[in-house]
């Protein structure tokens, strides 16, 4: 009588075929996804929670459509300098000038509409302007004059600060011409029927979300096209839904107070405009790649001097701007405007995902940075914090924030 003993193991399943997350269910799916982008999506979640917790211990006040709205007011002007800098940290450098760079525009600004009665709109164009000519001189003596950017920018520091004394004589100079003011504390006009909201920041949210969807849905397409790898169906459908979930919450809540602010509309210009130029243009791949491996950069043909020159310019267009936005905020231009606010900048973008040593960050990692930072500060002051604790606790973020680009390193490998 004799046995079969035929090895009787099921053939393998062939490729692309059965479940694309390998049998495994959809938590373990989102964790593993999480695992792989742990640059990428660590500092969101910790926003999250960090937004949950403290609108629990402020009692639901923090996420109140004042306070919300207040929340970008206060920290537009960061958030618009933490997108310059994380230009500069991805090219390998750093910029200690744009505090005092950016109270300095704000004193120009004043000279020039208050003391010597220049409409505001040229006055916003010569302060932009005058931006591009600081940064670009600069980037000069560092691309081309190959001094260290943390030396000019040092220099450019204590320069621009004792020019903004000299401009201003010790003394705050305003107020401001009203369509200036209306850059840092204005809104959207209210027009239409009374809906009890505000109609065109709804209308802006309907667009937002229906553009979120097309942008995430065609990019998918693409690469299933192309043979890439894409999210299992079920995270990128509720990755997708929170995304438009939130802009939903965030639209309803501004469209219940005083609608949109101007300040978020510029905001939100510069984050698809810089988010694009990063992913997708030729100038966007060189800054990655400079401050990624410079030496094979050059091998590759880049152009490095040049690439420094115009982040540098960039940077102080944006700061610009931003001193234009906190002159028009405080409806004043002040000596002791942008103090720490270089500080306050590249904290934003290391909690944000930037690394030390460059090459690594996004325009969208400096804007979660920013918040994070912007959220701490507005909930520890709706608690009553002190300021000497609240400057501990923003140490210990960004610390702890740099200890997680080191580790992500070593868990990487790299």
């Amino acid at each position: 009588m004799s046995t079969d003993v035929t090895d009787k193991t099921p053939a393998a399943a062939p490729p692309g075929g059965g479940s694309p997350s390998g049998g495994r269910n959809f938590v373990q799916v989102v964790f593993g996804f999480i695992a792989q982008n742990r640059r990428q999506y660590g500092m969101l979640i910790a926003l999250l929670l960090i937004v949950l917790l403290f609108q629990f211990w402020t009692g639901g006040d923090l996420l109140l459509p004042r306070n919300v709205s207040n929340l970008v007011l206060q920290n537009s002007y960061i958030l618009i300098l933490a997108i310059g800098m994380m230009l500069v940290i991805i090219a390998g450098h750093i910029d200690l000038s744009v505090g005092s760079l950016t109270a300095f525009i704000g004193a120009f600004a004043a000279v020039l509409t208050v003391s010597h009665h220049v409409p505001w709109p040229v006055a916003l164009v010569l302060c932009l302007l005058m931006g591009a000519v600081a940064g670009s001189i600069q980037g000069f003596l560092i691309a081309y004059g190959g001094i260290p950017s943390f030396i000019v920018t040092l220099a450019g520091m204590l320069l621009f600060r004792g020019l903004t004394e000299i401009l201003l004589k010790g003394q705050t100079l305003g107020p401001f011409p009203n369509g200036l003011q209306k850059i840092g504390n204005g809104f959207l006009p209210a027009v239409g029927p009374n809906t009890n909201y505000h109609n065109i920041t709804l209308l802006l949210g309907i667009v937002l979300a229906a553009s979120v969807v097309w942008q995430a849905v065609r990019a998918r397409r693409r690469q299933q096209e192309f043979s890439l790898d894409v999210q299992p169906k079920g995270l990128f459908y509720g990755l997708l839904a929170a995304q438009v979930g939130a802009i939903v919450w965030l639209t309803l809540t501004l469209a219940s107070y005083n609608g949109a602010p101007i300040v978020l509309i510029i905001l939100g210009v510069l984050v698809v405009g810089y988010g694009y130029v990063m992913r997708n243009s030729v100038f966007g791949r060189h800054i990655y790649a400079i401050g990624g491996n410079l030496p094979a950069a050059k091998l590759s043909g880049v152009k490095d001097k040049k690439v420094t020159f115009y982040v540098f310019l960039n940077m102080g267009v944006l700061a610009a701007l931003a001193g234009l936005v906190v002159a028009s905020r405080l409806n004043a231009a002040s000596p002791k405007a942008g103090l720490n606010f270089e500080l306050e900048a590249i904290a934003s973008s290391f909690i944000g995902g930037a690394s030390m040593s460059g090459g690594i960050g996004t325009v969208i990692g400096a804007i979660i940075g920013g918040l994070v930072l912007g959220v701490l500060n507005n909930g520890m002051n709706l608690l009553g914090v002190g300021t000497d604790w609240q400057q501990v606790i923003k140490g210990l973020a960004l610390l702890a924030a740099v200890g997680f680009d080191v580790w992500n390193k070593r868990k990487s490998g790299s």
